[in-house]
């Protein structure tokens, strides 16, 4: 659509339904798919590819260079999937020669003053409520949620359908479909709502609740948990997912159950 209050550079790749409100400036080597609206003074830099019926909202820097002196103007990406809202103010830098690009998935929302650094990976249907600062090279895998104000260190992975608390503090990875709180962070409980809410039976949850009471809260070691996990629990998928991430990890996973009181 045509803007003429806007910026768009000749080389962008704009879809004709696209919507792009006055004072937005886009730059050269952007694709920005069908349906989607761009609010007025967004800056969406180059390498900056932002799928279908996807909102940004004032203020919004997407695709800018990575806040990382070891970035000497290589060729990356800052990827945006379909369906995806970027609120005021949001901040996505895009990749290094380390992975290339940054990518946030579909149907993901970023509230207000998020920012995600270079690198980071987000899957779909994630939340970043406002203030989330992500450092680079942090993983988050599908469907979780990060309450306001958490600060992400670099090369952090959170797990599937995992739940932290406003105002965490997240150095150590966090396994799928828990929740986590306290400082230093650690094990509050499984995500047990956001599971009701995406369909996971009863009976899955308690499969769940229980493999992480052998794992957080019963006081085993992280080898000895999971041994009693694979010799005591049935192979399911979500008893396979927890295990193959916590073999992962490579910086370790954060702390278990502690009462208040320690």
């Amino acid at each position: 659509m045509n803007q003429p209050l806007a910026y768009v550079h000749p080389q962008a790749e704009i879809a004709d339904s696209v919507v792009i409100e006055p004072f937005a400036f886009i730059s050269k080597n952007v694709v920005i798919g069908e349906g989607s609206w761009i609010g007025p003074n967004v800056n969406i830099m180059p390498g900056t590819r932002i799928g279908k019926n996807c909102k940004v909202f004032p203020g919004a820097v997407i695709g800018a260079i990575p806040q990382d002196l070891k970035y000497r103007g290589e060729n990356t990406a800052a990827v945006i999937g379909d369906g995806t809202t970027i609120r005021e103010c949001v901040t996505v830098n895009r990749g290094t020669s380390y992975a290339q690009k940054t990518v946030i998935g579909s149907n993901c929302l970023l509230m207000a003053y998020s920012h995600v650094a270079h690198d980071c990976q987000i899957g779909n249907n994630v939340i970043l409520a406002n203030s989330v600062n992500l450092a680079g090279h942090v993983e988050i895998e599908d469907w979780a949620i990060l309450e306001g104000m958490v600060a992400v260190q670099q090369f952090i992975r959170i797990g599937a359908h995992a739940f932290i608390a406003g105002g965490s503090l997240v150095r150590k990875d966090v396994p799928p479909f828990v929740k986590a709180a306290r400082e230093p962070l650690a094990y509050a409980g499984v995500n047990s709502i956001g599971l009701r809410r995406r369909g996971f039976s009863p009976e899955n949850i308690h499969h769940i609740q229980e493999i992480y009471r052998t794992l957080f809260v019963r006081g085993y070691n992280i080898t000895k948990a999971i041994g009693l996990i694979e010799a005591d629990f049935n192979a399911s998928a979500e008893r396979d997912q927890v295990l193959t991430f916590i073999r992962n990890s490579k910086g370790g996973v954060m702390k278990g159950f502690r009462h208040i009181s320690e």
